[in-house]
């Protein structure tokens, strides 16, 4: 007997231990539109902008925190020294900074209990 899973009135067999199901910036672009009736080229510069603030605040060393859902940090990675293994030798990578998102505690609460 077979498992079946419904993921977006998507029947789909259950066999693997994870399916990977992925959202593209298309398909949410799409999915606002259709849930608020406004245009899609209209998402589409609206969601280009929120991705323009969020990684000009990030460059800017600004963090961006979104109550409920998480927050876009920048987080400082140490000196360190790295080795090449092919050619023998270490390299020292320079501190640096990274984007980092993390989520809040209710939202991954959300996630785990779906």
């Amino acid at each position: 007997m077979h498992e079946y899973l419904i993921i977006n009135n998507i029947l789909l067999p259950s066999n693997k231990k994870q399916i990977e199901i992925q959202m593209t910036k298309a398909e949410v672009v799409n999915e606002i539109s259709q849930r608020t009736g406004v245009e899609k080229a209209v998402v589409q510069e609206t969601v280009e902008s929120f991705f323009q603030v969020v990684s000009g605040s990030l460059v800017q060393g600004e963090n961006v925190y979104f109550r409920g859902f998480g927050s876009f940090i920048v987080q400082r990675r140490a000196e360190k020294i790295a080795r090449n293994i092919s050619k023998n030798t270490q390299l020292t990578i320079p501190a640096h900074n990274i984007p980092k998102f993390k989520p809040a505690k209710t939202f991954t609460e959300k996630v785990k209990n779906s």
